[in-house]
C-alpha cells in the first residue's frame, strides 16, 4: 500500500514538474514574440501604428473578462477543495463565458483590422502584433477545450484525486494566460495608447 502511494506521489511530481517545464517554454515563446513585437512596433510602413488601431474601451473590457475568468477559476478551484460540486459548476461556466467573451472580443478586433485593410500582411509592425496577440488567443482557445474536456470528464467519471490535478494544471494555465494578458495589456495597448 505505502509502495503504491510513493508510486502515485512521484507520478503526481513528475507532472507538475513536466507542466512547470511546458510554461517555461511558453514564457521562451512569448518573450521572443515581446521582443520582436518591441523591436518592430515602429515599423509601420506608412501605414496605422498601435496608438492608431487602439480602441481603449474594448481592450479595457477584455482585460475585465480575462481577470474576472481567472477569479473564477481560481473560485472552481476551491469550491472543488471543499467538494461543492454546484459551486464548482457555477463558477467553471462564469470561467468558460468570460473566457468565450475575451476570445470573441479579441476575433473582432482582428477582423475589424482585416477589414480595414490593416492585416499582418500590411507592415512588420502589424506582423509583430498579430503574432503576439494571437498566439495569446490561441492559448485562450486551448484552454477553453481544455475546459470543456474536464468537464466531459467530470460528467462520466465525477470526480476524483486525479481530476482535481488536472484541473489544477488548468487553473495555473488559466492564471498564466492572465499574467500574459497583462504584459500584453501594458506594453502592446497602453504603451500603444500613449504613444510611446
Amino acid at each position: 500500500m505505502t509502495k503504491n502511494v510513493a508510486v502515485l506521489h512521484n507520478a503526481d511530481a513528475t507532472t507538475r514538474l513536466g507542466f512547470w517545464l511546458y510554461l517555461l517554454s511558453d514564457v521562451m515563446i512569448f518573450g521572443s514574440l515581446f521582443a520582436a513585437y518591441m523591436v518592430l512596433r515602429h515599423n509601420t510602413a506608412g501605414g496605422p501604428s498601435i496608438h492608431d488601431i487602439v480602441e481603449p474601451s474594448t481592450v479595457l473590457l477584455q482585460t475585465i473578462a480575462l481577470l474576472a475568468s481567472s477569479f473564477t477559476a481560481a473560485m472552481a478551484q476551491l469550491a472543488l477543495r471543499f467538494n461543492k460540486p454546484k459551486e464548482f459548476m457555477q463558477f467553471v461556466l462564469a470561467t468558460f463565458g468570460f473566457g468565450l467573451f475575451f476570445l470573441l472580443m479579441e476575433i473582432g478586433e482582428f477582423r475589424t483590422l482585416i477589414d480595414e485593410g490593416h492585416s499582418w500582411q500590411a507592415s512588420a509592425f502589424l506582423s509583430a502584433f498579430f503574432a503576439l496577440v494571437g498566439t495569446h488567443g490561441v492559448h485562450i482557445a486551448i484552454g477553453l477545450l481544455w475546459l470543456m474536456v474536464l468537464v466531459y470528464r467530470l460528467r462520466t467519471r465525477g470526480v476524483d484525486d486525479n481530476f482535481k490535478r488536472k484541473f489544477g494544471l488548468f487553473a495555473l494555465f488559466w492564471h498564466f494566460l492572465d499574467i500574459v494578458w497583462i504584459w500584453l495589456f501594458t506594453i502592446v495597448y497602453m504603451f500603444g495608447a500613449a504613444g510611446i
